[in-house]
């Protein structure tokens, strides 16, 4: 089973099974969370394309875990003038594993 599902204003392809890493949830690690912003659902040969969501369907996941992601460095630099800038940022995250599409 598949489905498209909006998490934090970002869609996933997503199956039963799958560890994903989105946005930061709240939550703590083995709590589980329901998205029914559900775009599309496919089973074999049948397919259910929501108008704009799929009534009725919900994906049910499992946070696995709160994490930080690599850092990024910023840094800007104007030639002729001595303005040189650095800044770091990690953004918040949480692993999910998809448990099951209802």
């Amino acid at each position: 089973m598949l489905a498209i599902v909006t998490i934090s204003g970002k869609q996933y392809k997503v199956t039963v099974g799958d560890v994903i890493l989105v946005d930061k949830i709240d939550g703590s690690a083995g709590e589980t969370v329901d998205f029914d912003h559900v775009l599309l659902t496919s089973e074999g040969t049948k397919t259910h394309i929501g108008t704009p969501l799929v009534k009725g369907s919900t994906v049910k996941a499992k946070i696995l875990a709160q994490e930080q992601g690599d850092k990024i460095e910023i840094r800007r630099y104007k030639q002729k003038v001595r303005y040189r800038r650095q800044m770091g940022f990690r953004a918040q995250l949480t692993r999910l594993e998809i448990v099951a599409i209802v």
